[in-house]
């Protein structure tokens, strides 16, 4: 059973998968359901913990290797890669909000679509030279708003609504 804990956490933390992807995983192998509230509120926050655990380290240091690695033989592709992928997300993002960067950003990484969680957002906000305590309140709010929506997916609430108002 630990190892399926851990896993879930570590899931959590993998780019592109994140807790969009830890949370369907926890729920087919049985770690969450409706009939034990505590547990899947633990499992909630685990997964919240490990999607959260890399976002200050993403802010303080991706952006900064990513530019040193840019003209480096070997990771240079990548790197331009992830900076190019990074400033245009970071530009949409800014061209809608303008000033309402705060929500936008919860709201880019609240939303899950593919390409849009936490590591995105983050290395978004570092790229648009965001404030720290801002990216990082609102990339919370985001993974908060993502998982309770992955968690009512998982669980098959959204699914009986659809088909109840369908």
């Amino acid at each position: 059973m630990l190892f399926k804990y851990l896993a879930i956490f570590f899931i959590s933390m993998v780019p592109l998968i994140e807790l969009r992807g830890a949370i369907p995983v926890a729920a087919a192998w049985g770690l969450i359901s409706t009939d034990n509230i505590p547990h899947l509120v633990a499992m909630y926050a685990l997964c919240i913990a490990g999607n959260m655990l890399p976002v200050p380290i993403i802010y303080l240091f991706a952006r900064k290797f990513l530019e040193w690695g840019q003209d480096k033989k070997l990771i240079g592709g990548i790197c331009r890669f992830f900076l190019i992928k990074g400033a245009k997300a970071g530009q949409k993002l800014e061209a809608k909000a303008g000033k309402g960067m705060f929500v936008a950003l919860l709201l880019f990484v609240g939303i899950p679509l593919p390409g849009t969680g936490a590591w995105t957002g983050t290395l978004a906000a570092s790229l648009l030279d965001m404030k720290f305590k801002p990216t990082i309140l609102a990339v919370m709010a985001g993974v908060l708003l993502a998982g309770i929506i992955m968690l009512l997916a998982s669980l098959g609430v959204l699914g009986a609504a659809g088909a109840i108002l369908g």
